[in-house]
């Protein structure tokens, strides 16, 4: 369902959006490379990809989604991957 702007969830940091939505699915998708520096993720309770691409934009992005696709049945919650390298 993505992101529910009702929950307020815009402008959150990292920390608190994670948590937030360890308690609604499974994996959170990012391009944020810095992600795994940021934040000790195996304390968090979902899975993390990272995309790494020469942008964020869709074009950019879609090449890696049947990656993203083959790899999501078999992560854990607090594993992270990165996608694009």
């Amino acid at each position: 369902h993505g992101l529910d702007r009702s929950r307020s969830w815009l402008g959150k940091e990292n920390g608190e959006l994670l948590a937030l939505a360890a308690e609604r699915f499974d994996v959170f998708i990012t391009v944020d490379r810095n992600l795994s520096f940021q934040q000790n993720l195996r304390a968090l309770h979902i899975a993390v990809v990272i995309l790494v691409a020469r942008g964020n934009r869709f074009v950019d992005l879609q090449p890696l989604m049947p990656m993203v696709a083959d790899a999501l049945p078999g992560l854990s919650r607090g594993q992270m991957i990165r996608i694009g390298e």
